[in-house]
């Protein structure tokens, strides 16, 4: 069963309210997203800890009922 690009987005923002999150369904088929994430709150972490908030917050669909997905993120006016 695929994840809804709605969902993820839904997911990302209730853990990260001001995030800014852009999702694109790669191959149309609802397994391979790639999502863009623009965040305060990756003010000062590295790359591998932003993804990892971001991997937090899908409370571990990653590789379950969300098969793939590509990762941007970056503060603000970074």
């Amino acid at each position: 069963m695929a994840m809804e690009a709605t969902e993820i987005e839904r997911m990302i923002k209730d853990a990260m309210p001001d995030a800014i999150v852009e999702i694109t369904d790669l191959a149309g088929d609802g397994d391979h997203y790639k999502a863009v994430v623009i965040s305060e709150a990756f003010q000062g972490k590295s790359r591998v800890q932003q993804h990892q908030m971001v991997y937090a917050a899908l409370k571990g669909n990653m590789g379950g009922v969300l098969h793939a997905l590509a990762l941007e993120t970056r503060a603000p006016d970074a």
